[in-house]
């Protein structure tokens, strides 16, 4: 399953760690993509958004 999430296209970003002593080592970032329940098409559907999509839909409705 992919970390995408599929109304924003937001996925995993990379960069480093960094140690006290500032050595670099590779690490990523995942989206926090969380299931919800989305109105689409006039069908509730279940959606793994990221919860920044879902608080913006949320905002819209109200």
């Amino acid at each position: 399953m992919s970390r995408v999430c599929p109304v924003t296209g937001k996925g995993p970003v990379s960069g480093n760690n960094r140690s006290h002593s500032l050595r670099a080592t590779r690490r990523k970032w995942n989206t926090n993509l969380q299931t919800r329940t989305v109105l689409v098409d006039g069908k509730e559907t279940r959606v793994r958004m990221s919860t920044r999509a879902y608080r913006t839909l949320n905002k819209v409705e109200k």
